[in-house]
């Protein structure tokens, strides 16, 4: 009869099987629990975006836009962004005349969503608030009165006070495409949060929010340099 002899060698088996397991258990825990060392503080982020840039140059409005970004562990990236927003706009069809130029400030907060967060590639979701506070002129042709015909009648208004809060949800992507050169795209939905007008006209424009409204969808384009 060989049975005690099968179970003890079953026994031996079991318990090296069992250790084996455990073990590996063990460094699979190790490797989960691998601390982050990275440090806190990974360099700044300076950009100038180029679709609003481009708006102003070739149409009647548009805005010049920097941004600085602080990089923390390579995945939060609290940002500050400045412009210049300017219009110069005439309706074809009734001549009125809008013009408004002032800058405008936005501060937030962007996130790396990348699996491997040290990536040269980044896709990457934010918020901002934004503020500007701007005088806006209006102009119209003369028209003539409907009643006495002869009478011309001449509407406008110069330096009409506007302020602009809004939010903005950003959701965008990142690549480096030479050392310290890189570059970015987002999609933003803008939403307006507060605001106050002219008591006879409204803004049609609003610097660095575009045209004025409850909400709007723009993407930009940026050109990012690493230090």
């Amino acid at each position: 009869m060989n049975h005690p002899k099968r179970f003890s060698t079953y026994i031996f088996f079991l318990s090296i099987s069992l250790l084996l397991s455990g073990t590996a258990q063990a460094q699979r825990k190790k490797i989960l629990h691998i601390p982050d060392t990275t440090a806190w503080f990974q360099g700044v982020e300076v950009s100038a975006e180029l679709v609003g840039a481009a708006m102003k140059v070739l149409g009647d409005q548009g805005q010049y836009e920097a941004g600085l970004r602080i990089n923390l562990k390579d995945r939060y990236f609290p940002v500050v962004e400045l412009g210049y927003g300017m219009c110069d706009h005439e309706e074809k069809t009734t001549n009125i005349t809008y013009k408004t130029k002032a800058p405008y400030g936005k501060i937030g907060v962007d996130f790396n969503v990348m699996k491997n967060k040290h990536d040269d590639y980044r896709l990457y979701i934010g918020a901002r608030y934004a503020y500007t506070n701007f005088k806006v002129d209006y102009s119209s042709p003369p028209i003539t009165d409907p009643f006495w015909h002869d009478t011309q009648i001449e509407w406008g208004e110069e330096n009409m006070q506007c302020k602009y809060h809004w939010a903005e949800a950003v959701f965008g992507a990142q690549a480096k495409i030479w050392k310290f050169v890189h570059l970015g795209w987002s999609l933003r939905y803008r939403k307006r949060v507060s605001y106050s007008e002219g008591e006879h006209s409204k803004s049609w424009y609003v610097p660095g929010y575009g045209k004025s409204g409850n909400s709007n969808i723009m993407g930009t384009f940026h050109l990012i340099f690493a230090i």
